[in-house]
């Protein structure tokens, strides 16, 4: 998250996008316990897996604002429609797990934590088998307490999003039934294919980038420009969903128009040149990495298309065959603060001319005269699942920036999916780099997610490997001994 731009830079930076669009043309451990599931089958028919798939608008009927940037933003119009989306998978044995794919920016644990529990008693879905992602997308609308000061307070906003999040629960919530109620014969393979405009917004300053780009200077800093394809084809061969990821902030685009961004262009241009598929983009560790130069639609549905062209680039070669078997686990671990706010320290913010940090101190200061006492650190969710032998998928939440995918896929081998934007939107969640390095990912910013605190404790990396390290050894121990 980011403040949004003035009028005059919004227009400076767009004229300037659009100049470039045609020179860009080849772009081409915790508080709670651990729980696991184990199932595994040899390879066989392609009816050793089920899957099935359901989606659900969720595209604002109602003046809920676009989220993030930290203003007032009502919407005038769309692009296109938001939507959620649900991929199921059932394994031999029977044991499933559930995908939950959206548009949203941020999807808060007040929302996610209150659908698990419906997926539990309606459908006995443990928490460690069903994942509810966000694309991070800035021109989806607002959820719950996400980013709660963020935004002026006007009460009739607070109960507008506050009924908008109940019926998205709902929504998410049925539309997991329908994706599991149409489970049927499956065979599922996996490829990569590759896009190339994410950058690294720390190391490489924005308004020089399209001049650098021009030049064939490279660019500076970390970057994950793979795109992790997972297809997934019914009985008679036709694809029945088409799964793929990236690394990088969707925010192309910051004006007042409902819109997926990239990944909703993404996905529109995948389902035409795959009829009777269904397209799902997950996040996967872009934090820190912007789609640069932006600010501009023409822009944004290049970038879209570039994306959908790396999908296919994996679609098109031989893929690897994933076997059958589930093997999932999950906890929550403590992700403790570097400094617990005080009352004095609230008092002197809450005199801020800056809105997020008044707004953030007065509330804060309100819990405090409540009786209410702040903890020293966060429950932070962590997933691992071992599909087939051939991919793992981890899940983490909040925004982790691309050091987490990069260390896991290198550590892990082949097939390892890294999410973040999972269960729970959070703050931004440094490396130990990004965290010594500070800035905006690694400096002071948890007080705009509306944390008691204002920056993590330097051990946030140790604690997150340390966890999915453990919950990889769990499912792949059982995967070797099934």
């Amino acid at each position: 998250m980011k403040p949004q731009t003035t009028r005059r830079t919004f227009i400076r930076r767009s004229t300037q996008a659009a100049a470039m669009v045609a020179a860009f043309g080849n772009l081409g451990k915790g508080w709670s316990a651990t729980a696991e599931r184990s199932t595994a089958a040899p390879d066989g028919a392609a009816g050793d897996w089920q899957a099935g798939v359901a989606k659900a608008i969720i595209t604002p009927e109602t003046d809920v604002w676009l989220a993030g940037y930290g203003s007032k933003r009502s919407a005038d119009g769309k692009l296109h429609d938001l939507w959620m989306k649900a991929l199921a998978l059932k394994d031999p044995a029977g044991s499933r797990v559930v995908l939950v794919t959206s548009d949203f920016q941020g999807v808060p644990k007040e929302m996610s934590d209150v659908a698990l529990q419906e997926l539990r008693r309606q459908f006995g879905l443990d928490r460690r088998d069903v994942m509810i992602t966000f694309s991070h997308n800035h021109c989806g609308p607002r959820l719950g307490d996400d980013l709660v000061d963020y935004y002026p307070v006007e009460a009739g906003q607070v109960e507008l999003v506050k009924d908008y999040t109940a019926l998205m629960v709902k929504r998410l919530v049925a539309m997991v039934g329908e994706a599991l109620a149409n489970l049927a014969p499956a065979r599922l393979e996996m490829g990569e294919g590759r896009a190339t405009f994410a950058v690294n917004r720390r190391n490489n300053r924005e308004p020089e980038v399209p001049e650098l780009m021009a030049k064939g200077i490279p660019l500076k800093g970390p970057v994950d420009h793979t795109v992790p394809v997972l297809s997934v084809a019914r009985a008679d061969g036709m694809r029945l969903a088409i799964l793929f990821g990236y690394a990088c902030h969707p925010t192309t685009l910051s004006f007042t128009k409902w819109c997926g961004d990239y990944p909703g262009f993404a996905q529109i241009e995948i389902e035409k040149n795959n009829p009777g598929a269904m397209a799902l983009f997950v996040n996967t560790c872009g934090a820190d990495q912007n789609p640069l130069p932006r600010r501009n639609v023409a822009l944004c549905e290049r970038y879209g298309k570039m994306l959908a062209a790396g999908v296919e680039e994996a679609l098109q070669r031989p893929m690897q065959r994933i076997s059958a078997g589930l093997r999932t686990a999950f906890e929550y671990i403590d992700l403790s603060y570097l400094h617990v706010i005080t009352r004095a320290e609230l008092e002197v913010a809450a005199q801020d001319p800056a809105g997020v940090r008044a707004r953030w101190a007065t509330r804060m200061l309100q819990k405090l005269a409540a009786g209410e006492t702040f903890a020293p650190a966060y429950p932070y969710p962590v997933h691992a699942w071992q599909i087939g032998r051939e991919m793992l998928m981890i899940g983490t939440g909040g925004e982790t920036v691309v050091d987490y995918a990069l260390r896991f896929k290198k550590e892990f081998g082949a097939g390892t999916w890294v999410c973040g934007y999972t269960d729970d939107m959070i703050a931004y969640i440094p490396s130990r780099r990004v965290w010594e390095e500070g800035g905006y990912e690694g400096g002071s910013s948890l007080y705009e997610y509306g944390r008691p605190a204002l920056r993590w404790a330097g051990d946030v990396e140790e604690r997150i490997v340390s966890s999915v390290h453990s919950l990889v050894r769990q499912v792949r121990h059982q995967a070797g001994s099934a």
